[in-house]
């Protein structure tokens, strides 16, 4: 089971430099903007993340405009990003894939 501490600085790093696509812009979440072919496309993709999410009891904070996502992984009870953000970015890192979707920008 992940742990829920919140990163050091040098662990945060260490994930990001994991999650190439992430940002972490304002030091407490990890970000990602998405683009998908269609709506269809993109609220597949966010019904598979849902999925993972009850799976792991942890829940990402996002919006949803046309084929567009942004997302954003933050344990909220600990007040920045845990091992519990950075697994459930990289099952998102999977089902962008999987679901036809790219970056779209830069994070945050």
């Amino acid at each position: 089971m992940p742990s829920r501490t919140i990163l050091g600085p040098s662990d945060l790093q260490n994930a990001l430099a994991s999650l190439p696509l992430w940002g972490c812009p304002d030091g407490k979440a990890l970000a990602r903007n998405l683009v998908f072919a269609d709506f269809a496309a993109a609220f597949g993709f966010m019904t598979a993340v849902a999925a993972v999410a009850e799976e792991l009891d942890h829940h990402p904070d996002w919006s949803n405009a046309w084929n567009r996502v942004s997302i954003r992984l933050t344990t909220h009870d600990r007040g920045g990003v845990t091992e519990f953000d950075v697994e459930l970015a990289r099952h998102v890192d999977r089902l962008v894939h999987a679901h036809g979707g790219r970056s779209a920008g830069p994070a945050g």
